[in-house]
């Protein structure tokens, strides 16, 4: 057993901040002394360590608390998914660090390249892995929708939302603030909403940019819908979201 003293110089959080993390549920104790004094453990230090790794990738403490206690919190798969989320976080700084060695090299002038400021890859992988934690009301809406289909049910769903994107890819080069593709993005909402979770503009926003991304889930739309129908329907998507405001 250590200290609350003790595990602040072991780890470098201070003692009100561990004392904090007491008071609001997110780290207790093991034991508490007769005299009151907190005495932690190596469950509970392994649980720190799960609490700064995800504070190191800017989580919330809320969301840090519910993804912990969470009955389906898997240790083991958290810890990959934080491995993966260091590492593209790895890669947007290295690309920054980059771009700012260029603007130096060149007299603080450089070609007006903004991809290295872009962090819709880790943002899409976050939004996965949250959502894969369960601590999401949107996740906790598609597990009950979810729960009582079918596989054949659910390969139904999916190739019918591949065939709205199938619909948007055929109006690529026209305008995305068009009628018809405004009409087939709220087509996409609403098939959203009544399959999977609520949409909101907020989410659909969110989700636009991760069609965008060119990972998995661009590859996947741009496949039924010709190349850059990702890209094309993120653009409809932030015209969309931009009108409804």
């Amino acid at each position: 057993m250590r200290t609350v003293h003790e595990v602040s110089r072991l780890t470098g959080v201070s003692i009100r901040t561990l004392q904090y993390y007491d008071n609001i549920g997110l780290l207790r104790p093991a034991q508490y002394t007769e005299a009151g004094y907190r005495l932690y453990d190596d469950a509970a230090l392994e649980t720190l360590q799960q609490i700064l790794l995800f504070r190191e990738l800017e989580f919330p403490l809320k969301e840090i608390r519910e993804i912990i206690k969470s009955q389906d919190f898997d240790r083991e798969k958290a810890i990959d998914q934080q491995i993966e989320l260091l590492r593209l976080k790895k890669e947007h700084l290295e690309n920054l660090i980059t771009l700012a060695r260029e603007i130096q090299d060149k007299g603080g002038k450089a070609k007006m390249d903004f991809k290295a400021f872009d962090k819709t890859k880790l943002e899409e992988y976050a939004r996965k892995a949250k959502a894969e934690w369960g601590t999401t009301p949107e996740y906790r809406e598609y597990e009950q929708k979810a729960a009582g289909r079918t596989e054949e049910e659910t390969g139904d769903i999916n190739r019918r939302m591949l065939d709205i994107f199938a619909e948007i890819g055929k109006e690529k080069g026209t305008d995305p603030a068009s009628e018809k593709v405004q009409a087939l993005i709220g087509k996409l909402q609403a098939f959203i909403t009544e399959n999977f979770y609520t949409c909101s503009d907020e989410i659909l926003f969110g989700l636009g940019q991760m069609y965008a991304a060119g990972g998995e889930m661009t590859g996947s739309i741009d496949r039924v819908g010709g190349e850059g129908t990702g890209a094309f329907t993120n653009e409809a998507i932030r015209i969309h979201c931009a009108v409804k405001k």
